[in-house]
């Protein structure tokens, strides 16, 4: 288990990390979002031993992280950091190298990946003759080789085609299922809410909202109601509670300030032809819009 603990960071009187804390289990995804410059960074590299915190603690497995015990911490950077002369083979043996491996662990664990991502004929290619897309399976194999209890991913799907984005998915599930410990950050929402039952949101170092998915989902009270047939929006925007009503490819969108509203909506438009009716709970990247207040960099 990782446990970072009231931990507060400052760049001389900048205030980057705010007495942040929490938790992930073992075998756990956990969610750190923010907009750039909310402290995720900084925390990351605090995590890793990095940096060092001006208070606080982080542990792992109830030891404090120290140079001995980042050999059980995996890292995939959003920014590329591989060595783009060298063969994939020679890569994958330096940075396993680091983690204290042997070539012949390293060579093992590098073919079943390299079978597993289906990029076998890449083993004796230069990093820099291949895509960007095989770049990134390579530096995740580096991050993952050693079979770390933690992984930081960092915006791991940059450069990915669809095909592509589903093996990684399936190499994370894979880990999580050993008990690998997971933090996933991402300014893709719809990947946070596929992966992360639990998640953080910061804004200027500081947490602004945490919990389990699903529960806040259901505090955030603002609904979105869903509708195909006939509608009269002039209509449904005048109900009390409806804030704004849409229309995207013959379908409507009404957003809702909360589950109360729904039935007057529904009588509104129970004369019509309407073939579908469906509320559903706001997305993640709405609650992200909310709370962070719209003005960050994706």
């Amino acid at each position: 288990m990782l446990k970072v603990e009231h931990i507060t960071k400052y760049y001389g009187k900048n205030l980057a990390v705010d007495d942040l804390s929490f938790q992930v289990k073992e075998g756990e995804i956990f969610g750190l979002l923010g907009s750039n410059g909310a402290g995720k960074t900084t925390t990351f590299r605090i995590i890793m031993g990095l940096l060092d915190s001006n208070q606080g603690n982080v542990t792992l497995n109830g030891k404090k992280i120290d140079y001995h015990l980042t050999d059980e911490i995996g890292f995939v950077t959003e920014e590329r950091s591989l060595l783009t002369k060298l063969t994939v083979k020679e890569q994958l043996i330096y940075y396993g190298r680091l983690k204290g491996m042997t070539e012949e662990e390293i060579l093992k664990k590098m073919d079943i990946w390299l079978k597993k991502f289906e990029i076998t004929d890449y083993r004796d290619r230069k990093i820099k003759e291949l895509s960007k897309g095989n770049q990134q399976k390579i530096q995740f194999i580096a991050a993952v080789i050693h079979e770390p209890k933690l992984l930081i991913l960092d915006e791991p799907f940059t450069g990915l085609d669809p095909i592509n984005v589903q093996q990684l998915k399936n190499a994370i599930y894979e880990l999580q299922k050993k008990g690998c410990s997971i933090i996933f950050s991402s300014h893709q929402m719809e990947h946070i809410e596929q992966f992360c039952e639990k998640l953080l949101i910061l804004v200027k170092g500081k947490t602004v909202l945490e919990g389990y998915l699903k529960d806040i989902k259901e505090e955030y009270q603002k609904k979105n109601i869903f509708i195909r047939g006939e509608v009269d929006t002039k209509s449904l925007e005048q109900i009390e509670g409806v804030l704004e009503v849409s229309c995207n490819q013959n379908e409507y969108e009404v957003k809702i300030t909360d589950a109360s509203v729904v039935p007057r909506v529904f009588e509104k438009i129970s004369k019509y032809k309407i073939t579908k009716f469906v509320v559903e709970e706001p997305s993640l990247n709405e609650i992200f819009i909310a709370k962070v207040g719209g003005s960050y960099d994706a």
